[in-house]
């Protein structure tokens, strides 16, 4: 009578060490891309367009994967070449850090607050005020040229500081009143924004005391 054939457990759980062995439970696979980090200081006055062509070619012609920072100690400066550079930053695929190291003024301010991402050393300024000009020309060349100009600076005060500037403190900056913020002021302002929260509480309206 044939018996049958007995396989040790020893041996039975060999067997499987070696299937397990055969096919892996999960493969690993990797890729290698090439992520560039490029660092520009703006440091002082910030001058005419033309100055700045490296830096709004950059921020035009990266990638998706790239990380640009953008060092901010400046009291702020031209206009035009303030925009162009927020306007740049807006279209760049790039991930923008601005990063305020001392104090970041007048056009400086806004360019702070258009990065992706901002970052605030622990001893800073910003400040934020009306802009100024100086007119040539006839004087109904020059009215015309102040009610365009001062629309002009009110939607780019909007879109760009708001919500970090509540429409009360925009309405001050119009009526000529300069905004400081420091460090403490502006992680908080910051803070808030990411909670979806206003930045500011309104003011309470002013009563007159009787007499």
């Amino acid at each position: 009578m044939h018996k049958p054939h007995l396989i040790p457990s020893a041996a039975l759980e060999e067997d499987e060490d070696d299937d397990s062995k055969k096919v892996p439970l999960f493969r690993r696979y990797e890729t290698q891309g090439v992520i560039r980090q490029i660092s520009f200081y703006l440091s002082g006055e910030i001058g005419e367009p033309i100055h700045y062509t490296d830096l709004l070619y950059t921020l035009r012609s990266t990638s998706e994967s790239d990380i640009i920072f953008l060092h901010l100690n400046t009291q702020g400066g031209n206009f035009d070449t303030g925009l162009q550079i927020i306007n740049n930053i807006a279209a760049s695929p790039a991930h923008v850090i601005t990063i305020l190291e001392a104090r970041a003024y007048s056009m400086g301010a806004l360019i702070f607050l258009a990065g992706d991402e901002l970052i605030v050393h622990d001893t800073c300024q910003l400040m934020f005020h009306n802009y100024s000009s100086a007119l040539i020309g006839k004087g109904n060349e020059q009215q015309a040229q102040v009610m365009a100009s001062g629309k002009w600076f009110e939607k780019v005060m909007r879109h760009v500081c708001m919500p970090f500037l509540s429409a009360e403190e925009l309405e001050r900056i119009f009526r000529g009143e300069d905004i400081w913020l420091d460090t403490d002021d502006i992680r908080h302002r910051l803070h808030r924004i990411q909670q979806g929260l206003p930045t500011t509480a309104p003011r309470k309206p002013r009563t007159r005391k009787s007499e």
